[in-house]
């Protein structure tokens, strides 16, 4: 997962096509990483595209689809997932990172990924809060890091 979005430059990518896959579940904390995350695909210049999924599993399909159509340059994926009293978080938390990090290695794009596992409310609010952790800006800033990275590969700078 990412650092601070503000923290580090942001890469200027005019016109770069990122979809943010959202896994809307705890209100507040969805708010605080989407804003942070939007606003470092704006300083940017990026032409931002979102959708919500119902939770964290849906968020690598989601990605995969969108993919398949050509349309993105990048991704964002944003969420939650607070430790409960079962394996479930577990579960949750492992399974939607590996698809996450699979659909990345595999197919060779730019994903960031903002999808917080943590045991607590508070923890996540301290990490989604764009005036602290800004995780969501982070996980843009991830995106577009690699997504420049690509580009330069491909224009023969690497």
């Amino acid at each position: 997962m990412a650092g601070a979005g503000a923290a580090a430059e942001v890469p200027h990518l005019p016109g770069a096509r990122v979809l943010i896959v959202e896994a809307r579940f705890y209100g507040r904390i969805n708010d605080f990483l989407l804003e942070g995350a939007k606003a470092v695909l704006a300083k940017a210049g990026a032409e931002v595209t979102h959708i919500v999924v119902p939770g964290a599993l849906e968020v690598p399909p989601a990605i995969a689809m969108a993919h398949a159509t050509g349309r993105f340059d990048a991704y964002v994926a944003l969420g939650c997932v607070i430790r409960g009293e079962t394996t479930h978080y577990d579960l949750v938390a492992g399974e939607s990172c590996r698809g996450i990090m699979d659909l990345g290695v595999r197919e060779r794009i730019a994903i960031g990924n903002g999808i917080l596992t943590v045991e607590n409310e508070a923890q996540a609010l301290v990490r989604a809060d764009p005036h602290h952790q800004d995780k969501g800006g982070g996980a843009a800033l991830a995106a577009l890091s690699l997504l420049l990275w690509q580009r330069r590969l491909t224009e023969g700078r690497g």
